[in-house]
């Protein structure tokens, strides 16, 4: 009598792959951003190629992101390395652009405040969440982070020095920013409260 054989795990990823190695190399290039970013000064002394040499590295970052997270769904190298530190990385590196703008009096600090608050609220619930399931990244949150990215370029870009209508642009895309942020993390406590919910009821208990 012949017996089946018994399914194969499939075995773990490495940690030492790629997606993990843009991952660390965008969380590298944050202070070097920030440093670009102060180096290019106010509006009214800002040192042009400094400020564009943020732009590039900002742009690179991001680009790490999208890239790093293409790679590893496509060869199956998704790790619990990648998964702690790639929105470690990203909330760092947008975080930084945040506060540098606040702190050249180039972006309203309540407006930095009420994004962190949120993004860094969020991320911290889903990492305690995560016992009782998988929050997937919504559209909106998907959204959230391609009008972040926008907005952060606009603002990055020494476009005040041609005067204050250069930057009406960004201070709209912002303002959008600001209302899809919050209510995307409203959405994300909801979902978080119902997946608890569901676990618990599942699993017998209140």
């Amino acid at each position: 009598m012949s017996t089946a054989k018994e399914p194969e795990e499939t075995p773990k990823p490495s940690n030492l792959n790629l997606p993990n190695a843009l991952t660390t190399v965008r969380i590298v290039m944050v202070p070097f951003f920030v440093w670009f970013l102060i180096a290019g000064g106010h509006f009214g002394e800002t040192s042009m190629w400094m400020r564009w040499a943020a732009v590039v590295v900002f742009g690179v970052a991001m680009y790490t992101d999208k890239l790093d997270g293409d790679i590893a769904r496509s060869r199956n190298l998704i790790t619990d390395y990648g998964k702690i530190a790639d929105p470690i990385a990203d909330k760092l590196l947008t975080g930084a652009a945040f506060v540098v703008l606040s702190i050249l009096g180039e972006l309203w600090w309540w407006v930095t405040i009420v994004i962190l608050i949120r993004e860094w609220g969020i991320t911290i619930m889903r990492f305690f969440v995560i016992r009782y399931g998988i929050m997937a990244a919504s559209k909106g949150g998907k959204l959230k982070t391609v009008l972040q990215t926008i907005a952060l370029i606009l603002f990055i870009l020494p476009l005040g020095a041609l005067g204050w209508w250069a930057m009406v642009p960004g201070w709209i895309v912002m303002a959008a920013v600001v209302v899809v942020t919050v209510v995307t993390g409203i959405d994300y406590v909801a979902k978080a409260v119902t997946l608890r919910r569901e676990y618990l009821a599942e699993n017998g208990r209140s």
